[in-house]
């Protein structure tokens, strides 16, 4: 039995589409016809072919539909509905076709014998490495729904995370793009309307004054040509981070600026320890989950370090230790999975470092943020005091010359 996605048109003649299970698109047909609806189209739903970079269909999750998806199937299975069950009352759940469509597949490959893990190959957007890897160790210890509760958990968590620093860094960038329209509002217009008057009577123009005004003709013809070279520099800029040995040199560049570069440290490494801390209390192999966390770490210097540092594990070499001479990881989170290692509790303890990296990292930004805005404040206030100093030098000199 598979799942078929239809359109047809009912007995009014209204245009419908959905999903329907069944053993042949003959009989989804017969399904339509015996609802008194006319057939158009009848497709059986399976995995679209991948293809790299934009162009790749395989359909996707957002971060809360994918939380949404395994909390519910986390509930069903503790519940005791077998997986092809739950899969089914889950499709019924939702309301969206292209989810439907896609929980219904993966029930059809389950019904083939496939694993639940195996089965979520088939959408590897929609259910990355690390999610499988987890499902997969859960079915192989046999205990699919605690797995499936502490995933939900970890990905309502990063979820959490990420809204809270995008929330924190929306409120500067809204100040920022304000405060910049206002300048180049008030060069562009303000400025020139005004500069124009003593222009006229021939008087002699400040330094300040004429600076502006220069910097108000230049806006005002080459701003725009500014801002296409600007786009068209951060487009490019964009491709060529594409090419591995020019990114690396980026990444590179970005670890040893100063203050950036342990935002960026702190960011990756609490993203591998919460990674790595839901693998292995999940029955997945340390060396097997330290390959799988290594692929969230976004920057590829850190990434290689745990690449070497993997490979060290696998040897037989301590983790505290190899992720040591990596020389990316905080003292605190070594000493704390050294403790770990050594009383045997490792699992807890990546765990709480974990949480720990992420309240600091939260910390850093929200602190960030917090020293940002008055400074921007500042900022913009200096050049808004520079332009009226720049207007009112001239009208403060012709009254000198009036006296």
């Amino acid at each position: 039995m598979g799942a078929f996605v239809y359109q047809a048109l009912d007995e009014r003649g209204k245009a419908k589409k959905g999903v329907l299970e069944a053993d042949s698109a003959r009989q989804v047909r017969q399904q339509l016809r015996d609802k008194g609806w006319l057939p158009l189209s009848v497709e059986q739903t399976t995995r679209k072919e991948q293809t790299p970079g934009l162009l790749s269909r395989s359909p996707g999750l957002s971060v809360p539909e994918l939380a949404l998806i395994t909390r519910q199937l986390a509930t069903l299975i503790q519940a005791g509905l077998p997986i092809d069950e739950s899969l089914r009352a889950l499709s019924e759940q939702t309301g969206k076709q292209r989810i439907k469509a896609m929980i219904l597949a993966i029930r059809a490959k389950v019904l083939e014998g496939y694993t639940l893990a195996k089965a979520l190959a088939e959408y590897p957007r929609a259910f990355p490495h690390l999610y499988r890897s987890t499902v997969a160790a859960g079915e192989h210890a046999g205990h699919l729904d605690g797995v499936l509760n502490r995933l939900a958990d970890y990905t309502e968590a990063r979820q959490a995370s990420d809204q809270k620093i995008k929330l924190a860094a929306m409120y500067p960038i809204i100040l920022s793009v304000v405060a910049i329209g206002i300048v180049v509002g008030l060069l562009t217009y303000v400025v020139p309307d005004i500069v124009e008057v003593f222009l006229k009577n021939g008087q002699e123009l400040p330094g300040l004054t004429a600076f502006m005004l220069n910097l108000s003709y230049f806006i005002r013809d080459w701003g725009l040509l500014t801002l296409v070279l600007l786009v068209m520099g951060l487009t490019l800029f964009r491709l060529a981070l594409r090419g591995a040995a020019f990114r690396r040199r980026w990444h590179s560049l970005l670890l040893r600026t100063p203050g950036l570069g342990g935002f960026v440290k702190d960011a990756n490494t609490a993203r591998f320890g919460s990674t790595l801390a839901i693998l292995t209390s999940s029955g997945v192999p340390l060396v097997d989950a330290m390959r799988i966390a290594s692929q969230v770490i976004t920057n590829i210097p850190i990434q290689q370090g745990l690449a070497q540092a993997t490979v060290k594990v696998s040897e037989g070499g301590s983790l505290h230790k190899s992720l040591a001479e990596a020389r990316f990881f905080p003292p605190i989170m070594l000493h704390m999975i050294a403790s770990g290692e050594n009383s045997g509790e490792l699992d807890s303890m990546l765990a709480r470092t974990a949480a720990q990296q992420e309240a600091t990292l939260e910390n850093t930004v929200s602190a960030l943020v917090k020293v940002f805005e008055p400074m921007m404040l500042l900022v913009m206030g200096g050049i808004v005091a520079t332009i009226v100093a720049a207007i009112m030098m001239p009208i403060l000199e012709l009254q000198k010359m009036v006296q």
